[in-house]
């Protein structure tokens, strides 16, 4: 295994340094991060390979070393304020943040002599109560524009504060972790706030505290999916991190980092080849499973979606973790049997838990009952008013009751929260193509095309409006781009056949209508739009004095019901009376 990269690769490190991380994480009270490296943990495979004690002692951080490897002052803490360190943490896990900081402060500001641990533990109280008040305060407004102007009160203090602990160097890996939060939530208020980019200055300071706590402690997971955000919002800042992580590019941490950058980006195949490097050392891994169905999902290759989803059931029936996508997969296959299945078996589980609400909601909209739906999606809501995914579907399920307005805020919503979702841009543009509304449609979808550019279907929604706009030309190369991405549905090779037609481009019609029928057996059922093909090729090859080629599109037409079939009779008639005429 270590030919891959390094040491690090070997199994019994990387399981030495996924336990200190969890051992670590959950000292800190970093739930998320001591799940995910946890998680990662039960998926190495161990079994027969060959290490020992001295090689693991070696090359893995020691807990000592850990606390100060990034330079951090490491003071002794009085038994006392320790003992009151130990309470605030305990205050903090029960979720009474402002009891928790005021333990830890004294006139508003921290005690001396906190150290790493007692820094982190009353910064990270101070903002979980700041972000309490906010939510509490949005519950209560009821506009949007209200709404989005509710802040958390401890931030610029939070600022502040970890601003001087660094200059002072007191900040461990952890709490420059969470000055980078603060930071970053800095930067989402002021780029919510302005029309205008935020500063420059405060999203690098943010990239450089995230890389500071990384390269203090790789293993903690939390501080790589911020620094992946602000990233993913900011690409100007791409070649900056690679630069600073250059040191942990052959670190299989960067690699599950790059996995979840190119899954939010739409990059699946990438995502895929880089999960196929990492799985060599984390084969049991459910993360890694769970990442692979997603991409498979966002490539809309939805059966080799649905069987990663199907074994991720099996390894662990209990997983809730993007199990909503696997019920998007059975929504789009229309299987109502395995979606009514998979929503009795979450119910089971947990039916409070956001992701089962989707689930269920998914299964009334297959049904049809679109009021049903919508009750789950809010039920979701109000479990967590951040669950993207509900937002999108309730705006889908909006759109099919005609409900334009709730379905705007909806899906204003989910782009709020995630400005990545084409599904919501894409749902938009919708909704004001159905008001009549082009020019703003047009706006949205071109969002949408934009964060899905390989995807046909959002060309075509292009095309569409660009049509109605009697914009012939952007149609034209909307419909183009569309083919290019694999125009699965042919229903941009169908328009683009009639506008070359309407634009007297015969050749460009027939290759558009060659490419239409040409997965069409003798022996199949022609539809209309077939039909319409094999007739317009049938006129073209005859004009063009192919006779042989255009005898075979009529006789294709001579079963159909509709008007070509005597429209064919009359073109054959028509090639009969040309052979004989040139026969003579």
């Amino acid at each position: 295994m270590e030919e891959l990269g390094g040491i690090e690769w070997n199994p019994l490190v990387a399981q030495q340094a996924l336990t200190q991380a969890v051992s670590k994480c959950s000292n800190y009270g970093l739930k998320l991060a001591t799940k995910w490296a946890a998680e990662q943990l039960v998926g190495i495979e161990t079994e027969g390979v060959e290490g020992s004690d001295e090689l693991v002692q070696e090359t893995t951080p020691t807990k000592n070393n850990l606390s100060t490897e990034n330079g951090a002052a490491a003071p002794t803490t009085p038994a006392g304020l320790a003992n009151q360190i130990v309470f605030a943490k305990s205050l903090l896990d029960l979720g009474e943040y402002d009891r928790a900081a005021h333990i830890l402060s004294v006139d508003g500001s921290p005690k001396e002599y906190l150290g790493g641990l007692g820094l982190f533990v009353r910064a990270y109280s101070l903002f979980l109560a700041g972000e309490k008040k906010k939510e509490e305060e949005m519950v209560e407004l009821a506009e949007p524009l209200e709404r989005s102007k509710v802040l958390n009160p401890n931030l610029e203090k939070l600022r502040s504060e970890l601003s001087g602990s660094k200059e002072l160097n007191q900040l461990d890996a952890f709490g420059l972790y969470m000055y980078g939060v603060v930071l970053k939530e800095l930067l989402q208020q002021e780029a919510g706030s302005s029309l205008e980019e935020p500063p420059l200055s405060l999203l690098h300071m943010a990239k450089d505290v995230f890389v500071e706590s990384i390269l203090a402690f790789p293993y903690n997971w939390s501080a790589w999916l911020d620094l992946a955000e602000i990233c993913i919002e900011n690409t100007v800042i791409h070649d900056d991190v690679e630069r600073a992580l250059e040191s942990l590019t052959d670190s299989w941490m960067y690699l599950f980092f790059l996995i979840h950058v190119f899954c939010e980006q739409q990059q699946n195949d990438q995502a895929l080849q880089v999960i196929d490097r990492v799985s060599l050392l984390f084969p049991n891994s459910n993360y890694l499973k769970a990442q692979t169905a997603l991409a498979y999902y966002n490539l809309r290759d939805f059966d080799r979606a649905q069987e990663q989803f199907l074994e991720l059931c099996e390894r662990d029936p209990f997983r809730l973790e993007m199990i909503d996508i696997f019920s998007n997969i059975l929504y789009v296959k229309e299987s109502k049997a395995e979606l009514s299945a998979l929503a009795q078996s979450v119910i089971s589980v947990d039916k409070y838990r956001p992701e089962v609400c989707c689930i269920v909601g998914n299964y009334y909209s297959l049904k049809g009952n679109h009021g049903k739906a919508v009750q789950y999606f809010q039920r979701a809501l109000k479990l967590n008013r951040k669950f993207l995914s509900a937002w999108t579907l309730m705006g889908h399920e909006f759109v099919e009751m005609r409900k334009t307005s709730a379905a705007i805020e909806a899906y204003r919503r989910a782009v709020d929260i995630n400005a990545r979702d084409y599904r919501a841009w894409y749902g938009l543009g919708q909704v004001y193509e159905i008001l009549n509304m082009l020019l703003y449609a047009l706006y949205y979808y071109r969002k949408a095309a934009a964060l899905r550019p390989y995807d046909a279907r959002m060309w075509c929604a292009l095309g569409s409006c660009f049509l109605s706009l009697d914009r012939r030309q952007e149609a034209i190369k909307s419909y183009e781009r569309a083919i290019v991405t694999n125009d699965r549905e042919n229903i941009a090779t169908r328009k683009l056949a009639k506008l070359y037609r309407e634009e007297g481009e015969n050749e460009k019609a027939a290759r558009c209508y060659q490419r239409l029928v040409s997965g069409s057996g003798n022996e199949d059922a022609l539809d209309a739009a077939e039909a319409e093909a094999f007739l317009f090729l049938a006129q073209y090859m005859k004009d063009s004095g192919n006779f042989d080629v255009a005898t075979v599109y009529c006789s294709r037409l001579l079963e159909f019901p509709g008007p070509e079939k005597d429209e064919a009779k009359a073109l054959l008639r028509d090639i009969r009376s040309r052979r004989i005429a040139i026969g003579s």
